[in-house]
């Protein structure tokens, strides 16, 4: 029975964190909800002029993480803390948000976003890095 709920959370976490569909998915900023911390946290993403915060309003990142609070991912500011704002820390972060990944936080992988430029994925890991309090 544990190992199906293992594979429902993980399909589900696949659906709602897959793919990186541009057309619409700056709403799903707005719906995610979870409090007023959460609504902020995803605003304060959405409304930096920052390039990274533009990019992660536009994919799917708010799904998973917010700013300051772990939702399914770790929270931004946490992965600020735990990584140097290096260019090789860059370069592994962003080909792990590529490829997705499992372990660094827990037993839940990371959704790949394939089609995602590594380009924007360095400018969303640059965003996040700058976040480290």
């Amino acid at each position: 029975m544990k190992k199906v709920f293992v594979v429902l959370c993980v399909s589900a976490l696949l659906a709602a964190c897959g793919g990186s569909s541009k057309s619409g998915s700056a709403d799903s900023t707005a719906t995610t909800g979870g409090g007023a911390d959460s609504a902020a946290s995803a605003s304060a993403a959405t409304t930096s002029s920052a390039p990274g915060a533009k990019l992660i309003a536009a994919n799917d990142c708010n799904t998973c993480h917010k700013i300051d609070t772990k939702v399914i991912g770790p929270a931004f500011q946490d992965v600020a803390n735990k990584y140097p704002a290096t260019d090789a820390s860059i370069d592994t972060l962003a080909n792990k948000v590529i490829k997705g990944g499992k372990g660094n936080w827990g037993d839940i992988p990371m959704a790949a976003h394939p089609t995602l430029a590594l380009a924007d994925a360095k400018e969303m890991v640059k965003y996040i890095l700058s976040l480290k309090k």
